[in-house]
C-alpha cells in the first residue's frame, strides 16, 4: 500500500454516528486478546495491553468486547479496563450479552429477559464504568442465526437503558424480521451480523440497516475458510481476485477484505480483531484503502 501502515490513522475511512457518538469506521475487536485455540501458544498479557493501546494510538475509538469473551488466563474487559483506563472522552466500548458461559468457558442456558440485568452489570463492573455505551443483544448461541421473537429481550434492555444502565442498543447475529421486529421496541443503532467478502448471506440485511440509517458492524469480514478447508473452484477465484486487487495496491489479501467491507456503505463500520501488533497496523492501515469500481465489480 502506499499508506504508511505504521501511521495511517483510523479515521481514514470516515466516521459514522451511533446515535449522540461519533467514531470512526475502523474499530477494534477484542475476542481475540485472551488467545484462541488454534493460537500456537498463548499470548503474553503485556502483548495484549500494548495491542489496545496501540489501537487507541492509531485512532481507533471504537472498541467491540463482551464478558464471555475470555479464557482461563485472561478477560478481554479486563484487559480494556487496565489498558485504557482513565478513558479518553471520546472512546465508545460495545459489548454484548444474552448468551451465558461458564468460568470453565462452556457456553450455558441463554439468558432469560430477567437475567440481562446481571449480564449488563458484569460488564459494566469489569469494564470499571458507571454505565454502557452500547449494549448489543446477541441471539441465539452459535454464528448460525436462532428463529423466535426478540422483543421480550430487548425490551428488558431498553428498561436498563431508561433506567441509566445503558446509552445505545444494537441487535446481533439477527434476521431482516428480527431486525425490523427490533426497530418497532426501541431505537436500534447497530447491528452486528457475520458478513465478509466470502460470506454475503446479510447483504439485505446491509441494506435494510442502511435505510434506517442503522450502523451494520460485521464480524468475521476476514474469515475465509476453514484451517484445512479446501476451496471450491468458485472460492479460488475469488482468492485469486482478491490477490490481483492486493498485489496492485501493495497490500495484504486481509487488507482488500476489510476495505471491500468499508466500500459496503459509509454506515458499515470495521472491527477486525488481532492480538499480533504487527497486524493492528495493517487492519488499521486498510482504512485509507481505496477500491476502484472496477475492482470492486470483479471481487462482487
Amino acid at each position: 500500500m502506499t499508506t504508511n501502515t505504521l501511521t495511517a490513522p483510523a479515521a481514514a475511512a470516515g466516521t459514522w454516528q451511533l446515535g449522540d457518538l461519533t467514531v470512526n469506521r475502523m474499530g477494534f475487536g477484542a475476542m481475540r486478546l485472551g488467545g484462541m485455540p488454534w493460537d500456537p501458544q498463548p499470548r503474553s498479557r503485556e502483548g495484549a495491553l500494548g495491542v489496545l493501546r496501540r489501537a487507541v494510538e492509531l485512532g481507533v475509538n471504537l472498541i467491540d468486547t463482551s464478558a464471555f469473551y475470555f479464557t482461563p488466563l485472561r478477560s478481554s474487559n479486563e484487559l480494556i479496563s487496565t489498558a485504557l483506563q482513565p478513558y479518553d472522552d471520546d472512546l465508545v466500548i460495545a459489548t454484548k450479552v444474552g448468551p451465558g458461559r461458564s468460568r470453565t468457558g462452556e457456553f450455558e442456558d441463554y439468558a432469560r429477559p430477567d437475567q440481562l440485568r446481571e449480564q449488563v452489570e458484569e460488564n459494566v463492573r469489569q469494564l470499571g464504568r458507571d454505565g454502557l455505551d452500547l449494549v448489543y443483544l446477541r441471539w441465539g448461541h452459535g454464528h448460525g442465526k436462532a428463529e423466535g421473537s426478540i422483543a421480550e429481550h430487548l425490551g428488558a434492555l431498553a428498561d436498563l437503558r431508561d433506567a441509566g444502565l445503558i446509552r445505545h442498543l444494537g441487535v446481533s447475529n439477527v434476521t431482516a424480521d428480527q431486525l425490523r421486529e427490533a426497530l418497532t421496541v426501541a431505537p436500534v443503532v447497530a447491528v452486528e451480523n457475520r458478513y465478509g467478502l466470502d460470506n454475503r448471506q446479510d447483504d439485505d440485511i446491509v441494506a435494510l440497516t442502511g435505510e434506517h440509517g442503522v450502523a451494520f458492524v460485521p464480524f468475521f469480514a476476514m474469515a475465509g475458510r476453514a484451517p484445512g478447508e479446501a476451496p471450491s473452484a468458485e472460492a479460488q477465484a475469488l482468492d485469486d481476485a482478491v490477490a490481483a486487487v492486493a498485489a496492485a495496491h501493495e497490500a495484504t489479501p486481509s487488507q482488500v477484505r476489510l476495505a471491500w467491507t468499508l466500500h459496503q456503505g459509509t454506515h458499515v463500520l470495521a472491527i477486525p480483531g488481532t492480538g499480533d501488533p504487527a497486524h493492528l497496523e495493517q487492519n488499521v492501515a486498510a482504512a485509507s484503502l481505496r477500491l476502484t469500481p472496477q475492482e470492486l465489480a470483479t471481487l462482487a
